[in-house]
């Protein structure tokens, strides 16, 4: 090849052209690879377009025969497998591969393509056999005739009907067969699972459960055994899109019971033999809680690996989240900051104030702090709660907890006291006063990496308002925020004894609150009284408060009874 030129013009000098794409262009390609309405308006080919282009030539200025016939091999360039073409309306040959075969024919590179997998290709109505640079028609498999033909082209084998219904017989027999194996299959899964599902209910406790429930002293109409079909479906089969959380005692599920109603599955850790008293009585004793700050375990699955529990679906998310996050949907002013302090405090006094099983939650955090569709306070996750006989004064257990909330007393002694709920309650006061996180590695160590020992040296600093939250400062008086903040000082008192109890806590945030709406109500009286109605009203969930006469119970009467009136009828263990 000496010159190859291509040129390319407008036929109307560019004036017969879309309003939307005034634009034209032009391009070389191979002839049929490309169409302008099923290519140029594919997003593909317009991002990064890539077409075949074939550029043809001849060779020399002789025939085929004359090149041929003269055996002028040194100038004939056709390789394997192809054919001599004479250039119309010019000089030369030119080379292409044989019927069958497709290729580059000048570099030897003529292959045979399959006509059978082209209908284009082959003149076949039944079946195409390929072969070597050709193809054959043929018959299916069981008929025999012309396979060029239509319709009776082929016609079935008599020997082949036979083989079919026999095939059929066979194949009936079989399907008979392997349904018969699968429903016995089937059945000894049905019985496995049976088995299987006793074993892991006998493990985690079952049994025990059971006779707790048939000795008549725990109230059965508070525990519900749930089946693990119930919760898988209520769960779909526990997936990861409907998980809540994770917790070191297990993993919490959003489910919906066939009755429509939402709760929050809990797959525990697995639960060791010698824990398995404890942890039924815990179910049983949780089960029986029924406080308005406190979330419900409403029943529990033992049947399967793992122990399932069932709670009350809180939806709003934890009080960490909006302490630390940004919410502009809910802002955490000083009034309810104060009334969840209040809400929490309240609940952790019925919990330790149970004349016959008090219960120490030990795992206090802001993050097992629920918020409910009206934002109130929901104490939760008492995977690691203990109950205690009335006569003891403190549990001694491995120590558990979560940095920057745990006592710092229980850590040493690993005797758990009431008190050592209320320094965890006291780290999660100052969080609401602060804003800050219980553990910050930006606080430098001279400050206190521990929120609780910023707080306390930024007080003795009289730095209080120096490290307040914004809408702390805004809302709060310095007065109430002063008793709250002296408060908070006294629950994380390194000494147990010194610090108060939670009803003495509740006492004094709920005189905080009282304080604050009398001033709202222009210095007159206010009095609200809150009923939570149950089978049987405990004392512990009735509050009653004035600005007279501070906080109460229920009035004068129900106050008087607070220590006779049981929460649990069970004995002390």
């Amino acid at each position: 090849m000496t010159f190859f030129y291509v040129t390319a013009e407008s036929f109307d000098n560019h004036t017969a052209v879309y309003s939307f794409n005034p634009c034209s262009f032009s391009f070389v390609v191979q002839e049929g690879k490309f169409s302008f309405f099923s290519n140029m308006l594919s997003s593909d080919y317009l991002k990064n377009a890539s077409l075949p282009v074939v550029l043809d030539w001849s060779v020399g200025n002789d025939t085929c025969t004359n090149v041929i016939e003269k055996k002028q091999v040194m100038n004939y360039t056709c390789q394997g497998n192809t054919m001599c073409s004479d250039v119309e309306n010019g000089s030369g040959y030119r080379c292409k591969c044989k019927d069958g075969y497709q290729g580059n024919p000048y570099l030897n590179d003529c292959y045979d393509i399959d006509e059978c997998k082209v209908p284009k290709l082959n003149t076949c109505k039944q079946k195409c056999i390929n072969t070597e640079g050709n193809y054959a028609c043929s018959c299916h498999k069981g008929y025999h005739g012309d396979g060029r033909k239509d319709g009776e082209g082929c016609i079935p084998d008599r020997n082949f009907v036979i083989q079919i219904v026999v095939g059929l017989g066979a194949g009936v027999g079989l399907l008979l067969l392997l349904i018969s194996a699968w429903w016995i299959h089937k059945v000894l899964k049905k019985r496995k699972n049976i088995k299987r599902k006793q074993v892991f209910f006998k493990r985690n406790g079952g049994l025990l459960l059971e006779q707790q429930l048939s000795s008549g002293e725990v109230n059965v109409k508070k525990i519900k055994l749930f089946k693990s079909k119930e919760l898988e479906k209520s769960t779909d089969n526990f997936n990861v899109d409907r998980i809540l959380g994770h917790g070191g005692q297990g993993t919490v599920y959003k489910g919906m019971l066939a009755d429509g109603k939402i709760v929050a599955v809990k797959k525990s850790t697995i639960i060791d033999g010698s824990q398995l008293s404890d942890f039924i009585n815990e179910v049983v004793i949780l089960s029986q809680i029924n406080h308005r700050h406190v979330v419900q375990l409403l029943g529990c699955c033992l049947e399967t690996e793992v122990p399932l529990l069932v709670y009350e679906f809180i939806p709003n998310g934890t009080l960490s989240q909006y302490i630390h996050e940004q919410n502009e949907e809910f802002q955490l002013t000083w009034e309810i900051r104060l009334r969840i302090a209040t809400e929490i405090a309240g609940a952790l006094f019925y919990l330790h104030s149970s004349a016959a099983f008090p219960i120490y939650h030990r795992d206090i955090k802001s993050t097992n702090i629920l918020l409910d569709e009206k934002y109130r306070a929901k104490v939760a996750d008492f995977g690691t709660s203990r109950s205690v006989a009335i006569d003891q004064t403190h549990l001694t257990t491995l120590v558990h907890g979560t940095f920057g909330y745990l006592d710092p007393e229980y850590f040493q002694s690993s005797q758990f006291t009431d008190k050592s709920d209320v320094y965890s309650f006291g780290v999660v006061l100052v969080e609401l006063l602060t804003g800050q996180k219980p553990i910050s590695f930006s606080r430098s160590q001279e400050q206190g990496r521990s929120l609780a020992t910023y707080f306390i040296i930024s007080m003795q600093e009289d730095r209080l308002f120096d490290i307040l939250d914004a809408q702390v400062v805004k809302g709060g008086s310095k007065a109430d925020i002063a008793i709250v903040a002296n408060l908070a000082r006294r629950c994380l008192n390194l000494s147990g004894r010194k610090r108060p109890t939670m009803r003495e806590v509740t006492a004094e945030l709920e005189g905080v609150q009282m304080a604050g709406k009398a001033t709202s109500h222009g210095g007159k009286n206010y009095e609200e009284v809150e009923y939570v109605r149950t089978e049987s009203v405990e004392p512990w969930d009735v509050i009653s408060s004035s600005t007279d006469t501070g906080p109460a119970v229920d009035g004068g009467a129900a106050s008087s009874q607070m220590h006779e009136i049981p929460l649990f009828p069970f004995k002390s263990r």
